[in-house]
């Protein structure tokens, strides 16, 4: 995934082990679990958002069947359009036209994560 990804719309995504930039404006992680291995200190976030990730039991789903990307991306886009997600989108799309809102993940392969679908969601209808 591009660094700049959705960069036009406010959104970018980046890897948290990277350095802070100066672009970056609002850090909003968007994993469940902390990072291994990195500082709150060093992460400089500023908004950890669990309730945009997908669920426990959809994450475990997923690694049992990498090869069904497209079956994951349906039942995480259910998610994201549950009672709690749908007031945590409206406020990230907020943000994101007052300023860059950067959207930080651990994942080694943001590409075939949950990130990419996040990212749409964000975008649509923003």
């Amino acid at each position: 995934m591009a660094k700049n990804a959705g960069a036009a719309t406010g959104f970018r995504v980046r890897r948290i082990y990277d350095d802070v930039d100066a672009g970056d404006g609002l850090r909003v992680l968007v994993d469940r679990l902390w990072p291994r291995g990195v500082s709150k200190e060093r992460a400089a976030v500023d908004d950890w958002c669990k309730v945009l990730t997908p669920s426990a039991e959809l994450r475990t789903w997923y690694h049992a069947h990498p090869d069904r990307y497209a079956d994951f991306a349906r039942r995480y886009r259910a998610e994201l359009a549950g009672p709690e997600q749908v007031p945590a989108t409206q406020r990230l799309r907020e943000q994101a036209r007052a300023g860059n809102v950067t959207l930080l993940t651990a994942v080694k392969d943001p590409e075939h994560s949950h990130v990419p679908v996040l990212l749409a969601h964000l975008t649509d209808a923003s």
